[in-house]
Formats: structure tokens, C-alpha cells, sequence
């Protein structure tokens, strides 16, 4: 049981014994900020002064009067009717044996017996990875390692569009740079892709192929732009697996386009659809849109929405609890058109949210870098990986809120010190390993009852928050809370270690004491940067 949970059923027992209705979820338990004012604080005097017919701070005190002080210490009143509760220190000290005992199970969650399909990244195969592609992969990533570790059944999906009008404008421009390789100079189809990935492309088709693709015919273009999907998904799969990131299901745009699926997909929507101006478009309005949006062109061509919503209706059926797609900001009404589109076929308003993600940009210094220096585009994942590494990549990414814009600092991620955060909590990780090797000599004792100094109960009281925090996060969708808690954990084992001898050979038990609280602070600090996709050195 956690702590909060143990403190909202003493008030929850203490309220009934003074007559009052209260739920248990209706109690509100919070960290105290201040050591001076205990360990957690509580405000349902407040919250229950009306319906008690009495004054918060008079209802304050019939609950002192009632509740039962098993393991606490004492109860202050503070202001209009706070109440500031101080635990007695074994609440804490006990805490060592669990976590060393479940170690890397130590926060996780009871299984929810609830379905999550949670689809990121999803870059058209049209070239390499770009910064918003790893911003989205790092925090699509860790919101799947997070609900997973709080007890969800998740689904990593990527959805390959490799059918449309832009994969057909990467095939035009593969030939180009094909021909290119032999000499032959075409003109770039408008708005073509012009980036280093697709050169490379273009070489190992001429490795792989020889003169063949020259002549300009239907069965060319088809394997250039086969191939290049083919290649291009490769890379980004590659990079992907190298930033830690993998998937447990592709689908694939060109298959929705098969087997009549669109066609199926409109006839299903026949009510909520009319022409006008000779294009067909779906009254998403009926569901919160701006505007119905067009999905059958004038032309008779497929607008891009089309085969998305066959897509997430085909998602929706595999009987998921809940989607989420992971999307870059500028995606932001085309939720409502996805959204709407389920409503009109019966799904529940809750079956499907959104993750946005803003935008990100490298900074060094104050100056902004925009250019690849090898291939004059834009910086991709793999050239930033390859500078900073995929700690230093990942934590920055998901250590800050979705919805807020990023600079990533490349010079702060470069830094071997303190001010860099990775390199603070790996720190701590290292600490914490080479003192348990330089003390392996002593008996660990997981009783935790000699530990009574503040900066020993501090670390503690940290530790024993870690499920909290992971139900929380989870349940709000928030990894970055994730990398506040590791730097707060980490700040309180680097105070731990300044304040408190650890190796002492003239107090053995002592040792024995403050080295199982290392390891159990160890395995929680891996557990939850585990949870970001970094990893937990032993030296540094």
C-alpha cells in the first residue's frame, strides 16, 4: 500500500466515525513542500467544512481527535484547517527490503486488464528521420514503456503511407537521381525531394539494377517507387532500432487501398456524405469539426483523409480500449476530422486522443542549426544520435511536456557535469554501483532501522513515491514527469552521499545499512530511466 493510499484510509475511517459521506477518491493527498511541515498534507477539512456544518479548522480537529495514529508521529493543524501529517520513521525504513525484493518489478502497476494501440512516428518513406520524427519517437516510445510499466497492454503501431501523391513525387525524384548517376541531367519534379537519402537511394539502385530502370516505362517507375519505399523503410526502421525504438506492427497504406476497402469504407459513410461541386465531402461538423472536409476530389481522386479514416476504422475494430496517435502539432484539426469520422460510426467519444507535439530546434548557443552538414537538408535522427547519443537525445526529448516547444541544447548535452540532467542521473546511477562494489564485503542489512538521518528519510520518503508517480504519469499521459522525478531522486542520492559516510569500517551495521539502501535506490533510479529509454551505467 502506498503511503498516500494508507493516509486516505485513516481520514477515510476518521470522517465516517464522524457521520460524513465521503468516496475515498474524493480525499486529496499531497507531498508536503516543506519538511518543517510534515511529510504530507491534506486539505479535506476544507473541502468537507460545508457538509460538516462546521468551520474547517473546528472539523480539522474532531478529525485529529478520531483518526488512528498507528504510525504517525503527530498531526498539525495549519492555517484555516490544514492538516500536515508526520509518519513515524519505520513507515519508511521497511520500504528497502520490498523494493530490493521485487527490484526491477518495484513501481510497476497491477495488470488493467486494458488495450492501448499507441501509434508514433509514422514518416512517410520518403527519406531520413528528421528532429520532429525523434521528438515523436522518444515521447511515443516512453508513453508505451510507461503505461506498460503501470500494468497496460500496449501496441506499438507504425502506419507506412507508402501510396499517394507524395510517394509518387519520391519515385519521380529516386529516377532523377538515378539518372543523375549516368550522367543524364532531368529537371526535379516540383516540389520533389531533393535530400542526400534519396542520392544515396538513387546509388544502391544503380548497384542493384545496372542500366535496366533507364527507359521511362509503367514497370520502371513502379519498381522506383517500390524500391524506394522499400529502402527508405529499411533506414528508418534502422535508425529507429538504434534510438531504441521498435515496433510490434506495420500497416501499410497501400493494403487499405486493396481489397476494396476504401469503396466499403464510403459506403459505410453514405449517410453522413454529399457532392458538391462535383467533389464528395463527409459532414465531420456533426462532431465538433470547423468544416465538413472533402475525401473524394472533384477528379474522382482519393483526398488523403480517405484512406486514413479506413485505416483507423479498421484500427478501431481489432478491439482496442483506447487509440492514441502521437502527431506533430500541425496536426491539430486533423483530430477532429478522425475523431469525428469513429463518432459517425458508433464509437464511443473516448475511444481515440491525441498526443501533439510541438515543434523542436537545435540550438548551440544561441544560435540555431538547421543544416545537415553532410547533406545541406535538415539535421536528421541518426546525425544527431550520432553526436550526442541516444541517452543525452532521448532524455531531452521526453523531459519536457509534449506541448511545449523544445530547444535542444546541444552543448548542454554534450557537458560532462552536473548542469547536463542525463549526465547528473547516470552519475548517480555509477555512484551508487562503484559503492556497492567497493562495499561488497558487508552484510546488507534491508531493515532500514538504523537509517535516521534527514538525508537518509529524504531518499526514502522519494523512493516510496516512485509508484505513484508512475500511475499519475500514466494515467495523464506524462513521461516528462517521469525525468522530474529522476532528477529529484538523483539529487537526493548525490545529498545522501555528501552527508552520509557510507563506507565505514569502524560501524559495519551502519554500512550494512546505508549500502541496501544504495541498491534500493539503484534499482528504482534504472527502473525509471528504463521508462525513458536511457540507460543505467555502472561506470562513467
Amino acid at each position: 500500500m502506498t503511503i498516500d493510499l494508507f493516509l486516505k484510509n485513516k481520514i477515510f475511517n476518521a470522517l465516517v466515525s464522524l457521520k460524513l459521506d465521503v468516496l475515498l477518491d474524493e480525499i486529496i493527498i499531497e507531498r508536503a513542500k516543506d519538511d518543517n511541515h510534515g511529510d504530507y498534507a491534506s486539505n479535506i477539512a476544507l473541502q468537507f467544512s460545508k457538509k460538516a456544518q462546521l468551520k474547517p479548522k473546528e472539523l480539522a480537529e474532531k478529525i485529529v481527535q478520531v483518526i488512528n495514529m498507528d504510525d504517525l508521529e503527530k498531526i498539525e493543524i495549519a492555517g484555516p484547517g490544514f492538516l500536515n501529517f508526520f509518519l513515524k520513521p519505520p513507515l519508511f525504513q521497511k520500504l528497502i527490503s520490498k523494493i530490493i525484493k521485487l527490484n526491477q518489478n518495484y513501481g510497476r502497476g497491477l495488470e488493467k486488464n486494458f488495450k492501448i494501440n499507441v501509434e508514433f512516428v509514422s514518416a512517410n518513406p520518403t527519406g531520413d528521420l528528421h528532429l520532429g520524427h525523434a521528438r515523436c519517437a522518444a515521447i511515443g516510445d516512453a508513453i508505451c514503456r510507461l503505461y506498460e510499466f503501470a500494468g497496460y497492454d500496449v501496441v506499438r503501431e507504425y502506419y507506412v503511407n507508402d501510396a499517394g501523391a507524395q510517394i509518387e513525387k519520391m519515385g519521380e525524384s529516386l529516377r532523377v537521381r538515378y539518372l543523375n548517376e549516368f550522367g543524364r541531367t532531368l529537371k526535379m519534379p516540383e516540389d520533389g525531394y531533393h535530400a542526400y537519402d534519396i542520392i544515396k537511394v538513387a546509388k544502391t539502385l544503380k548497384r542493384l539494377y545496372g542500366t535496366k530502370l533507364i527507359e521511362d516505362n509503367l514497370e520502371n517507375k513502379n519498381i522506383f517507387i517500390n524500391e524506394g519505399v522499400r529502402l527508405l523503410l529499411d533506414k528508418i526502421i534502422e535508425d529507429l532500432k538504434l534510438f531504441r525504438v521498435t515496433f510490434d506492427l506495420y500497416s501499410y497504406e497501400s493494403v487499405i487501398r486493396q481489397d476494396n476497402l476504401i469503396e466499403r469504407t464510403i459506403e459505410k459513410y453514405r449517410p453522413f456524405i454529399y457532392v458538391e461541386e462535383g467533389a464528395t465531402y463527409l459532414k465531420t461538423t456533426m462532431h465538433g469539426d470547423d468544416k465538413d472536409r472533402p475525401i473524394i476530389k472533384s477528379d474522382g481522386a482519393y483526398t488523403y483523409l480517405l484512406p486514413d479514416i479506413a485505416y483507423h476504422l479498421e484500427k478501431a475494430s481489432r478491439g482496442y480500449d483506447l487509440l492514441i496517435d502521437v502527431f506533430g502539432a500541425d496536426h491539430h484539426g486533423y483530430t477532429k476530422r478522425i475523431k469525428s469520422s469513429l463518432l459517425m460510426q458508433g464509437y464511443p467519444e473516448n475511444i481515440i486522443d491525441f498526443e501533439l507535439v510541438q515543434i523542436v530546434r537545435l540550438m548551440k548557443g544561441d544560435e540555431e542549426v538547421k543544416m545537415s552538414k553532410r547533406g545541406g537538408t535538415a539535421i536528421t535522427l541518426n546525425e544527431l544520435v550520432g553526436e550526442v547519443g541516444v541517452d543525452a537525445a532521448r532524455y531531452f526529448f521526453a523531459a519536457r511536456a509534449a506541448s511545449s516547444h523544445l530547444d535542444f541544447d546541444y552543448n548542454l548535452a554534450l557537458e560532462q557535469n552536473s548542469s547536463n540532467p542525463v549526465f547528473y542521473a547516470q552519475y548517480a546511477h555509477a555512484r551508487l554501483s562503484r559503492l556497492l562494489e567497493d562495499g561488497k564485503h558487508y552484510n546488507l542489512d534491508l531493515s532500514g532501522s538504523l537509517l535516521n538521518a534527514k538525508a537518509e528519510i529524504n531518499l526514502l520518503k522519494h523512493l516510496h513515491d516512485f509508484p505513484l508517480f508512475i500511475e499519475l504519469s500514466a494515467k495523464h499521459r506524462e513521461p516528462y514527469k517521469i525525468a522530474n522525478y529522476i532528477q529529484k531522486l538523483a539529487n537526493l542520492i548525490h545529498l545522501f552521499y555528501t552527508e552520509c559516510r557510507v563506507l565505514d569500517e569502524e560501524n559495519k551495521l551502519l554500512s550494512g545499512a546505508r549500502l541496501a539502501l544504495c541498491k534500493a535506490s539503484k534499482i528504482v533510479l534504472a527502473n525509471a530511466l528504463n521508462i525513458l529509454g536511457v540507460s543505467a551505467p555502472k561506470k562513467m
